[in-house]
């Protein structure tokens, strides 16, 4: 089954070139463009895509914006920010604003078409130099509430399995790294994500993140893993 997208992007021949080269894969159908935020927002409810590849800096409404209100809806698609700006305010701002995921548009193709069937499938992506800088900005105190916010409901359901996939998936490592980290299987860590994910009320894989840096259970760089 074809995954449909919804390409935006203020700039026309840029939001030309990624509709062609996504449009050329047999799994994914570009279904619409759009120019703007607010576009972008009327043509997620109109053509109800899977995916949303979306630019931060537009007119009217920007990137950032039109990823909260979209995100907001039911049966939401899922959002790829992808912009030219590796700024901590763009990566911060998107993933809170519901993003599942954040690459920078001198991307290889392989790597854009590997990232909207990445979080169509319900996983999350993130350039690695986001992600290095997510954690960065945690560990200088820039992010952690710990001492003043309540548990996320949910919480005191996750098991010490739980918690500990938790930790590792805030720390940027797939199921793969995981499992090796772990000494466990993919599909045991795949179980873990699912299940605290659905304790917690999370949608995906960033925001288990958000969430672990915010109360303070995730910490970066743990031990073995190397940024």
């Amino acid at each position: 089954m074809s995954l449909n997208v919804l390409v935006v992007d203020d700039q026309g021949i840029v939001r030309a070139g990624f509709a062609a080269v996504i449009d050329a894969e047999e799994d994914l159908t570009v279904v619409g463009e759009a120019g703007d935020g607010a576009s972008a927002v009327r043509l997620a409810e109109e053509l109800r895509p899977d995916v949303v590849v979306m630019d931060v800096r537009m007119p009217e409404l920007d990137g950032i914006a039109a990823t909260r209100i979209i995100t907001g809806r039911e049966d939401a698609p899922r959002v790829l920010v992808l912009t030219t700006f590796d700024l901590d305010a763009y990566v911060f701002d998107a993933l809170r604003a519901g993003a599942s995921g954040f690459l920078l548009k001198d991307v290889q193709p392989a790597e854009l078409l590997q990232g909207i069937r990445v979080v169509a499938a319900g996983e999350s992506v993130l350039a690695p130099s986001a992600t290095r800088r997510l954690i960065g900005h945690y560990a200088a105190g820039g992010g952690g509430q710990a001492s003043s916010g309540p548990p996320a409901p949910g919480l005191d359901t996750l098991t010490a399995s739980q918690r500990g996939v938790l930790t590792l998936v805030a720390a940027g490592l797939n199921n793969a790294e995981i499992a090796d980290q772990l000494g466990i299987t993919v599909g045991t860590v795949k179980s873990h994500v699912n299940a605290l994910l659905r304790k917690l009320g999370l949608r995906d894989r960033v925001q288990a993140t958000i969430l672990a840096y915010d109360l303070g259970l995730a910490r970066p760089n743990p031990p073995g893993l190397h940024l």
